[in-house]
């Protein structure tokens, strides 16, 4: 009787205990959703990267130059710096006297990671859209795509975004260090000038769709598959009914108009491009996608900013999305459950190595 007792006090205090969680897991999650209402979506981080460059030259040129060299160099950069704040105070006189402003040109730098949905369009427009609140038509817009392409329309309205740069006469340049096809080179063939690396891949000016057809599986097994539409061509090819010869001739046209419009876009940015040519599919490494006309010259992306950290002002913006708590939570648990799972591989394995 009284492990009866016990028991049935034990078993309340755990009811109570686990109703007290679902209590505060449900009022947590309300406050989450109230928050996730009221908050912003993101922000927009902002990094100067002559000031990045500066420090890391600074770290190399404390270990490997003379202590009393420095010195002096200190002393040196100390009087540099006095001048030139004396003539930034100049320059903000004569632009408060109507003079106008005078300021080095602005280098810009967007990233562009693409994949089936061309999902980061979404950062992408809000990046292009703080950008060009700033942006003048003597500064320069770089956007590093890295993308093997995907949706028509997820692709497309990528490119539209940097589009916009072009319609605002703000100079955009494309870099592609690694790939840039089909939907990617669609975005790249925006820019007044793409540079790719020497092994990066573009082209692939073409259209693919594919989809298995599961009919006979279910015919064997007297599994019937009803679709009904309102249109002839509402469906040409399904999954799981019988396909026709002219479905997929209806199929197989839609694809070749998608592949006109294609063409006809990067025909209408590039007009010196034999579109003909490149729109067979292939694709083309870096010095061959300069010869046939894809690319305007062969460089990564990190020596063309180099190239302008001497004589421009270089910032990188990026959209960052505000994650709510259960998000953190969620990325929080993954990345404990990978690690743990990472463990127990290890152990399996042993000491080989791969």
């Amino acid at each position: 009787m009284e492990f009866i007792y016990e028991y049935g006090l034990f078993l309340a205090q755990a009811l109570t205990f686990v109703a007290a969680i679902l209590l505060l897991v449900t009022g947590l999650v309300a406050v989450g959703q109230k928050q996730k209402a009221e908050q912003h979506e993101g922000h927009i981080e902002i990094r100067d990267l002559n000031d990045k460059y500066r420090q890391i030259s600074d770290s190399i040129h404390q270990v490997v130059s003379d202590p009393e060299h420095i010195k002096i160099e200190k002393k040196a950069r100390k009087k540099a710096d006095k001048v030139s704040a004396r003539e930034e105070k100049k320059k903000r006189k004569k632009a408060g006297d109507g003079e106008g402003e005078s300021r080095r040109p602005r280098l810009y730098i967007l990233n562009f990671h693409g994949d089936l949905k061309a999902s980061a369009a979404d950062n992408l427009r809000e990046e292009v859209s703080a950008v060009l609140l700033q942006a003048a038509k003597t500064d320069e817009v770089l956007v590093k795509v890295e993308s093997p392409g995907g949706l028509v329309h997820g692709y497309g309205l990528a490119a539209s975004q940097l589009q916009r740069v072009r319609d605002a006469e703000v100079p955009l340049t494309i870099a592609v260090d690694k790939v840039a096809a089909s939907g990617g080179y669609m975005m790249a063939c925006v820019a007044n000038r793409i540079l790719a690396a020497p092994f990066a891949v573009l082209g692939s000016i073409g259209v693919l769709a594919q989809l298995p057809n599961f009919h006979r599986l279910l015919k064997k097994h007297d599994i019937d598959y009803e679709l009904f539409t309102a249109g002839e061509y509402k469906r040409t090819l399904t999954l799981f009914g019988e396909n026709t010869e002219k479905g997929r001739e209806k199929f197989a046209e839609e694809i070749e108009e998608t592949h006109a419009l294609f063409k006809s876009f990067v025909g209408r940015n590039r007009p010196d491009l034999d579109v003909e040519k490149v729109a067979t599919g292939e694709v083309w490494y870096g010095q061959d996608a300069l010869d046939v006309g894809l690319v305007d010259e062969v460089k990564t992306s990190d020596a063309y900013v180099q190239e302008h950290l001497k004589d421009w002002d270089v910032y990188e913006v990026k959209f960052v999305h505000r994650k709510n708590w259960q998000e953190k939570l969620g990325l929080a648990a993954e990345g404990a459950l990978e690690k743990a799972f990472m463990k127990i591989w290890q152990q399996g394995q042993g000491p080989k190595n791969y």
